[in-house]
């Protein structure tokens, strides 16, 4: 099911990436492939038979495994492919998991947090914001959610100072 994807597969992982997030929510097209470069990065897929049916997009870092993009072929979801995609990222780290989700303002917020939950995750009530992925853009208040418990404060203010400095090479506060 869970496979290793390498640089091979950028194109149909930039294709999914595009068709499931806002344009705020990723890197630019060479910014994304950068991402090779850093041995912490890794990506997860799931083939079908018509090609890459989920990715996952995640970062080793000290206390976490940090899954940065989730996202399942439009065509496949709603099957429950996805909830057993994340499990099989998730039981494939030792370290506990977080990412990044959007405040619970509107519907596909509150079930997207709510499909979080069901597979493990605590919303974690801090505020946080995801900097800027592209030239130009503003920083997006979001909220990280954990697997394992909640984090306290102290975890909290480390897994976001290390997704700042690592992942978004940003100023430790924003």
């Amino acid at each position: 099911m869970l496979q290793r994807l390498g640089a091979r597969d950028f194109e149909s992982v930039f294709r999914l990436m595009t068709l499931s997030f806002p344009e705020d929510e990723y890197r630019t097209r060479e910014g994304q492939r950068a991402l090779f470069d850093d041995p912490a990065y890794r990506l997860y897929g799931l083939r079908g038979e018509e090609g890459l049916d989920a990715f996952a997009a995640a970062w080793t870092l000290t206390d976490h495994l940090f899954i940065e993009h989730l996202a399942v072929d439009p065509a496949r979801r709603n099957g429950g492919v996805g909830g057993r995609f994340l499990d099989a990222v998730i039981a494939e780290s030792e370290q506990p998991a977080v990412l990044e989700v959007e405040l619970p303002e509107t519907d596909i917020a509150r079930r997207r947090i709510g499909f979080y939950q069901r597979h493990g995750f605590f919303l974690n009530d801090y505020e946080y914001y995801q900097p800027p992925m592209r030239a130009g853009q503003e920083k997006l208040p979001l909220f990280v959610m954990s697997t394992g418990a909640p984090l306290n404060r102290a975890q909290f203010e480390r897994t976001r100072d290390e997704l700042y400095a690592r992942v978004y090479k940003y100023g430790a506060k924003g």
